[in-house]
């Protein structure tokens, strides 16, 4: 495993996730510098209990960052959740939707959210405006992390970079301000993000795998090891012409 690309990469590197014993394997490695979920993925893995699977993370993950999503599409009521869940470990980050389902603002409660000291995760953000009114809205003394989704950008054909390096330039005042590469797609988006200056890239698990195994492989030995998968595959087949 060439772990050793991971732990030079200027970037932090964090896990996303939701199955507990990934997560508890990666939370031990070094070059994994924190640690997300969604409630996507938690159903996913059949979570039922919110609650009680969070906390079973929180006896594992008791110094990284760790982020856990809010699930009301009501602003109230995701402000109940947020102080409840950022209370549960020092350690834990808020992810706050930039919007609801109905497209509506989620600005004024990260203000409000912000401003009591809940360190946040912002998320699901894809375009300038929403990272410039997260700028806007988070305090300066408190951390917060700015996660857009660059993956579901290029999604789109649209290439992520300048929107990423906009984002910086536009979160440069706020030094407890981080961004976040969001939706990875494949390993070469850890080293863009990385080379595009983020601050932080969250890696679904099975990528990791991926980047630990074939980072930095020399490439005339990966052809060779493609062809012979090939071949062993044909051989077990039992193709003939």
């Amino acid at each position: 495993m060439n772990t050793q690309l991971l732990e030079d990469l200027p970037i932090k590197i964090f896990a996303d996730g939701a199955d507990q014993e990934g997560i508890a394997a990666l939370y031990a490695k070094s070059y994994i510098k924190g640690l997300t979920t969604n409630p996507t993925l938690m159903r996913k893995v059949g979570v039922a209990d919110y609650e009680k699977f969070a906390r079973g993370v929180l006896e594992v993950v008791k110094e990284k960052p760790i982020s856990f999503e809010v699930f009301s599409d009501e602003f109230p009521e995701m402000r109940r959740q947020a102080l409840m869940i950022g209370k549960w470990q020092e350690n834990v980050y808020v992810k706050i939707p930039i919007t609801n389902t109905r497209g509506e603002s989620a600005l004024p409660l990260i203000r409000d959210l912000s401003a009591e000291g809940v360190k946040l995760n912002l998320t699901a953000i894809l375009t300038r405006d929403q990272v410039e009114g997260v700028a806007g809205a988070v305090s300066g003394e408190v951390p917060c992390v700015v996660s857009v989704f660059a993956g579901r950008i290029a999604d789109t054909g649209v290439d992520p970079m300048p929107l990423m390096k906009q984002s910086l330039e536009i979160l440069r005042g706020l030094p407890d301000a981080e961004l976040l590469w969001a939706s990875v797609r494949e390993v070469l988006n850890i080293f863009q993000a990385a080379a595009c200056g983020c601050q932080i890239v969250t890696v679904p698990h099975d990528i990791l795998n991926k980047v630990a195994k074939l980072g930095g492989m020399d490439l005339a030995e990966l052809s060779l090891d493609t062809v012979r998968m090939f071949h062993k595959d044909a051989v077990a087949a039992g193709f003939k012409l």
